[in-house]
């Protein structure tokens, strides 16, 4: 393999994982709304689809370039639902 193919291969690797932790990133930003309407609206909600997403996501920046994100707690939910009413 030349170098010219080894970047290429580098650098398509590279964006597969990207792409795939956008998607995760995607799917963990929807479970967050979803846990702010709840709250927002007086109804109870769990951040567990919230965390299992974050696990997810930082399973998987351990295998490349994309960054970590950290575990939510319900006060942290609380307190975007509030910020979100003002």
């Amino acid at each position: 393999m030349n170098v010219h193919e080894a970047i290429t291969n580098h650098t398509r690797k590279q964006n597969a994982h990207l792409e795939r932790f956008l998607e995760l990133e995607n799917e963990r930003e929807a479970a967050i709304e979803e846990a702010i309407a709840l709250c927002s609206a007086g109804e109870s909600f769990s951040v567990d689809t919230i965390n299992a997403a974050t696990d997810r996501i930082n399973r998987h920046a351990r295998n490349g370039i994309s960054p970590t994100r950290v575990h939510v707690t319900p006060d942290m939910v609380r307190e975007a639902a509030d910020k979100k009413m003002k």
